[in-house]
């Protein structure tokens, strides 16, 4: 499935983050931070935790929250941080907000597509998570979340995030059937996406970036 099938448009934005129903949501921790992120991706979700827990600040804005669980889990650098929530899906703005209920925080629905409703300059940090691949478009094109994010972030504030890659890795025969169902229903639309093109548009809105790929997912810290 070509990823120019689906064009960035309301339409299709809509469908892409309609999939995250309260059902789905209670399910997603077993399905896709344990089950999937081990056995199809190759990247465990031990090892996104830590990425968390080396780059999450005391004053976060996380990006494509699904179910709020590296958030619940990693370790802040306070017992107090200031975090924020954006979504398009008010089911997982609910979801996480009621988790980390602990916290008090801010929630904000919306597209990441689109120019944002927040301050400039307020966050160390912006997380994310396995959210370029669920977006309409190419990375070339999808990466416009760079540039609507870019300016609510501090000087020396760090982005960072995951991918799940659909070119230049090795998808095993599982991962190969899913990534088909995924892609044919626009789930994600990411079997063109490439570490060479996260790279370019990384370096297109960042002086300073980073990208590991591990197993088929992509992670990555960009530096404002």
């Amino acid at each position: 499935m070509d990823a120019t099938s689906f064009p960035i448009t309301q339409e299709r934005v809509i469908k892409g983050q309609a999939v995250y129903t309260e059902d789905i949501l209670s399910e997603y921790d077993k399905i896709v931070v344990g089950f999937s992120a081990r056995f199809l991706w190759k990247c465990s979700s031990r090892r996104l935790l830590n990425f968390y827990n080396k780059n999450i600040s005391d004053c976060h804005l996380d990006v494509g929250v699904g179910t709020g669980y590296y958030l619940d889990k990693c370790r802040f650098p306070s017992q107090q941080p200031k975090i924020s929530l954006l979504d398009l899906n008010a089911n997982s703005l609910d979801f996480t907000s009621k988790r980390i209920e602990r916290y008090k925080p801010s929630c904000y629905q919306a597209s990441v597509l689109a120019p944002l409703p927040l301050e400039p300059n307020q966050f160390d940090s912006v997380g994310i998570n396995y959210l370029l691949h669920c977006l309409p478009g190419t990375l070339a094109t999808k990466t416009v979340a760079f540039q609507h994010l870019k300016p609510l972030m501090k000087d020396g504030a760090v982005l960072f995030g995951s991918t799940i890659l659909g070119e230049e890795v090795n998808h095993n025969y599982l991962g190969r059937i899913v990534m088909h169902i995924y892609n044919s229903t626009g789930v994600f639309t990411n079997w063109h996406d490439s570490v060479e093109d996260l790279k370019e548009a990384l370096a297109s809105n960042f002086s300073t970036y980073s990208v590991q790929v591990v197993g088929c997912t992509a992670l990555f810290t960009a530096t404002k």
